[in-house]
C-alpha cells in the first residue's frame, strides 16, 4: 500500500505539472487555432468553392458555415463561463451580436432554488451544479471542463483514482460553463460540418496535388499546405464527431462530463441500497434539448441555432429545473452530494476527483 501511495502521488504530481504547463500555454493554443482555421477557410475558398456547382446557392451555404464557425469560436473564447461571486453577469448586454431578448419565458418549468454549499479549494458559497476548477482556482456555474485546448474528459472516479482522456485539437483558454456552453457545442457542430465539407470536395483537388492525376495543379495555394489542411480536416471531422457526439448525449440527458460521472457514483449507491437513481435536472430529451439551446416555444427562434449570435441561458446558475415532483435527485440522500474535495493524503494526494461528505 505505501508503494501504491508513492506511485499514485507521483503521477498526481505530474498531473498538476502539466496543468500548470497547459494553464500557460493557453493563449498559445488559441493563436495555434486561430492559424488553423484561417489557412482551412482561406484553402476552401480558394481551391473548393470556385469548382462547387449551383453557387448561387452553395457559396452563401459556405460562407454561413464558416461565419458559425468563426463566430462561436469567438464567443466560447471571450464570453466567461460564469464565476462564483462575479456581481456582473456575463449573460447580459446589447448589440448585434446578441439575439433579441425574450418577450416571456417558458412558465412550465418546475425551477427549484439551488442549494449552496461552501468549496473545500476556495472557500466561495456556491450554488449546486458548480465546480471548482484547479487550474483558474475559481468555481464556476454548471462547471463541464477546462479548455486549454478543447478537451473532451472522460472521467472514471473512485475515492482514490480518476482516469482522464482527452483529445486536443483547438483551444479556447478557458473553462466551459453556464455562459460558453452553448457556443462551445455550436463550435464543434460547425466544425465537424465545415471539415467534413472540405474531407468529401477536397478529395479529387488532393489526387491533384498528389500528382496522381493528368491534371495540373492551378490554384495560387501551395500544394503542399492543402494536403497538409485535407488531412488534418479528415482527422478533426472524425475525432471532433465523437467529442460532439457524446457531449449531446450528455446534454440530451440533462448532465455536464462531470455530472456525468457523479451520477455513475450515485446510481451505485443507489443500487447497493436497493433503490433507483434519478437525475432530477433531466427533464427528457426535447425539454433538455430546448433548454440547453434556449429555443423553442416561449423562448428563442430556431434560426438563432443558424446565426452565431449570443443568447441568455434560462437560468442565471442560481436556480434550475428540476423534473416535475423532484427537488433534488432521487435516490441520493443528505450528505452524499459529491464536492470537490481537499487533498486526501491517504490516497497520496488530491485524487483530482470528489469526495463523499459524510
Amino acid at each position: 500500500m505505501t508503494c501504491a501511495r508513492r506511485v499514485f502521488r507521483c503521477f498526481r504530481c505530474l498531473e498538476r505539472a502539466a496543468d500548470r504547463i497547459t494553464g500557460a500555454a493557453g493563449p498559445w493554443f488559441v493563436c495555434l487555432a486561430i492559424s488553423l482555421l484561417s489557412i482551412g477557410i482561406l484553402s476552401f475558398f480558394i481551391v473548393i468553392q470556385p469548382t462547387l456547382p449551383f453557387p448561387w446557392l452553395t457559396t452563401p451555404f459556405c460562407v454561413l458555415i464558416a461565419l458559425n464557425m468563426v463566430g462561436h469560436y469567438y464567443h466560447v473564447c471571450i464570453v466567461p463561463p460564469g464565476f462564483v461571486g462575479d456581481t456582473v453577469s456575463p449573460a447580459h448586454g446589447s448589440g448585434f451580436l446578441w439575439a433579441a431578448p425574450l418577450p416571456h419565458g417558458d412558465s412550465h418549468l418546475n425551477i427549484v432554488y439551488a442549494r449552496v454549499s461552501r468549496c473545500q479549494k476556495c472557500h466561495d458559497t456556491r450554488p449546486e451544479r458548480a465546480h471548482h476548477c484547479r487550474i483558474c482556482n475559481r468555481c464556476v456555474l454548471k462547471f463541464d471542463h477546462h479548455c486549454p485546448s478543447l478537451q473532451y474528459y472522460n472521467t472514471s472516479r473512485t475515492h482514490v483514482q480518476c482516469r482522464v482522456l482527452s483529445i486536443r485539437c483547438t483551444g479556447i483558454n478557458q473553462c466551459v460553463g453556464l455562459y460558453n456552453e452553448r457556443h462551445f457545442v455550436l463550435f464543434m457542430a460547425y466544425l465537424v460540418l465545415a471539415t467534413s465539407i472540405f474531407a468529401i470536395f477536397g478529395f479529387s483537388h488532393v489526387l491533384v496535388a498528389f500528382e496522381l492525376t493528368f491534371a495540373a495543379w492551378t490554384h495560387s495555394f501551395p500544394p503542399f499546405l492543402f494536403i497538409t489542411t485535407y488531412i488534418l480536416s479528415l482527422v478533426l471531422s472524425l475525432a471532433v464527431a465523437v467529442m460532439l457526439a457524446w457531449h449531446m448525449w450528455g446534454v440530451a440527458r440533462g448532465e455536464t462530463a462531470v455530472e456525468a460521472q457523479d451520477h455513475e457514483v450515485y446510481a451505485k449507491w443507489a443500487k447497493e441500497r436497493g433503490e433507483t437513481f434519478v437525475n432530477s435536472y433531466d427533464l427528457g430529451t426535447r425539454r433538455n434539448l430546448t433548454l440547453f439551446f434556449n429555443v423553442g416555444e416561449g423562448r428563442n427562434p430556431l434560426y438563432t441555432l443558424f446565426l452565431p449570435l449570443r443568447l441568455k441561458p434560462y437560468t442565471n446558475g442560481y436556480a434550475w429545473a428540476h423534473r416535475e415532483g423532484l427537488n433534488r435527485h432521487r435516490g441520493v440522500r443528505e450528505g452524499e452530494e459529491l464536492t470537490d474535495g481537499d487533498d486526501d493524503e491517504d490516497y497520496g494526494g488530491d485524487t483530482g476527483g470528489d469526495s463523499r461528505n459524510r
